[in-house]
């Protein structure tokens, strides 16, 4: 979620900005900031009401509304940072399932959060590194470039030089950042009651939840640390993709060797080529389906921000706060073999297999054939040699799965095991880059590739 790009050089912003402190720490601030949200949502909706009725168009209206609105919304945000930035920025993966002419405006605002944040202060940045390396920590790191090279919701990236001559990147951890992300997820449901609307589709307050179900695993960087040394042993041969080494880390501190960029996907999101979307977008892909069957682990925060582009074409992956442990050592086999079962039209074992692992529950009755018409289009990418993934298509699965005309949709009668949330949370949000991108991928092979169960049904 959030974008602490370890080794990676961040895309230069369009405009300069001002130089901030660390995150604002002081709870009654933090709230009243907050607060001021559905507060200026609620001016702006009377104002544009008195406007409609002084006889101005009302689409018109409507529109410049929610551009402000989001232009409020994703300031606060990222201003912020903590978790109120992890809640903007987790959002912004889903921008490609917006209804077009909400998405217009708010595009802009939401990728400028997988990529941007305000910094902290050099002095800030010397006072922790002298607090978890010793007052004589310049004997390591010999040299530490004042600007960050990234900035994001709990921390934020410097390029430096090692004693041992190695060029690294240097990640330091916002002080207060755990207190604001547990006080910003708490009072994150006010924003929820704005998004909602704006964004049917897009279900807010179980995203919160996850978000706050991991607050302790993405602030202890040894953690992180542990799982970016395995990744980068398992891709350190690979031709197609680069993780940057763990060099030295504490719990608040996590240095890695430097990994120049070109860009990140969101970058590419923004300006790219299409040739450049198709062959980034199956290399994300690919990654994010191959590291479980590698390394055990998933990489469990998709959005573009943490993948690079890197002058050789290759691409370079960074930010492992969030992954989940797979004790099986891949993703679960019954994905692959329900997915192959789909893509052959036998939703008989579809249905029984769905219930055999807890996602229908008992008593739940289900049709064969309505559960077809369901799932049909998440299976269509599957179906044939290569798939061109869309904003248009994403913004249909959306409406599909969030008709109000239907009385109890499929959605509500299909449960979510705990131990899927984070693999669901991947998969969908994979999906929503690869739409953002409008990337054409080999998405057969790679589940053939990749998912226990796909490739012998």
């Amino acid at each position: 979620m959030n974008t602490d790009t370890s080794g990676a050089q961040q895309d230069p912003p369009a405009t300069p900005r001002p130089e901030r402190p660390a995150i604002p720490r002081r709870a009654v601030a933090r709230t009243a900031r907050m607060a001021s949200l559905p507060l200026g949502f609620a001016g702006r909706a009377t104002l544009g009401l008195g406007r409609r009725l002084a006889g101005a168009n009302a689409d018109a209206v409507s529109r410049d509304v929610q551009q402000r609105t989001a232009e409020q919304v994703f300031k606060v945000l990222g201003e912020l940072k903590g978790g109120a930035m992890k809640f903007g920025q987790a959002l912004s993966v889903f921008e490609s399932a917006l209804p077009d002419e909400l998405a217009a405006p708010y595009r802009a605002a939401l990728t400028q959060l997988q990529d941007a944040a305000p910094p902290m202060d050099s002095g800030t940045v010397h006072r922790v590194i002298a607090a978890e390396l010793g007052p004589r920590w310049r004997e390591q790191l010999v040299e530490l470039e004042p600007d960050p090279a990234a900035a994001a919701s709990i921390g934020q990236v410097h390029r430096g030089r090692w004693h041992d001559g190695r060029r690294v990147a240097v990640k330091v951890q916002y002080p207060g950042a755990g207190e604001a992300l547990s006080s910003d997820l708490r009072q994150i449901a006010r924003v929820a009651r704005m998004v909602g609307p704006l964004a049917p589709g897009i279900e807010v307050m179980p995203l919160v939840d996850e978000l706050r179900a991991r607050i302790e695993e993405e602030l202890d960087y040894r953690l992180e640390a542990q799982a970016q040394a395995v990744f980068a042993a398992s891709y350190a041969a690979d031709p197609d993709v680069e993780v940057p080494a763990v060099v030295a880390h504490t719990s608040k501190l996590l240095v890695t060797t430097w990994m120049d960029s070109t860009g990140s996907l969101a970058r590419l999101i923004a300006e790219g080529s299409q040739a450049d979307r198709d062959h980034f977008g199956e290399l994300y892909v690919r990654f994010l389906f191959s590291g479980p069957v590698r390394t055990g682990l998933l990489h469990a925060d998709p959005h573009p921000g943490n993948f690079r582009m890197l002058p050789d074409r290759r691409l370079g992956v960074v930010d492992y706060g969030a992954v989940a442990r797979l004790p099986e050592h891949g993703l679960p086999k019954p994905i692959g073999r329900l997915l192959r079962r789909a893509v052959e039209d036998d939703y008989d074992a579809v249905l029984q297999g769905l219930r055999d692992e807890g996602f229908i529950r008992r008593g739940v009755d289900l049709d064969p054939g309505v559960l077809r018409d369901f799932l049909g289009p998440f299976v269509e990418p599957a179906q044939s040699e290569t798939f061109r993934f869309s904003r248009e298509w994403m913004r249909g699965q959306a409406n599909r799965l969030y008709d109000p005309n239907d009385a109890l949709p499929v959605s509500l009668k299909i449960n979510l095991p705990p131990s899927y949330l984070l693999i669901h949370r991947v998969w969908i949000g994979g999906i929503g880059v690869l739409s953002q991108l409008g990337a054409q991928a080999s998405f057969r092979a790679i589940c053939a590739e990749s998912l226990p169960g796909f490739a012998d049904g």
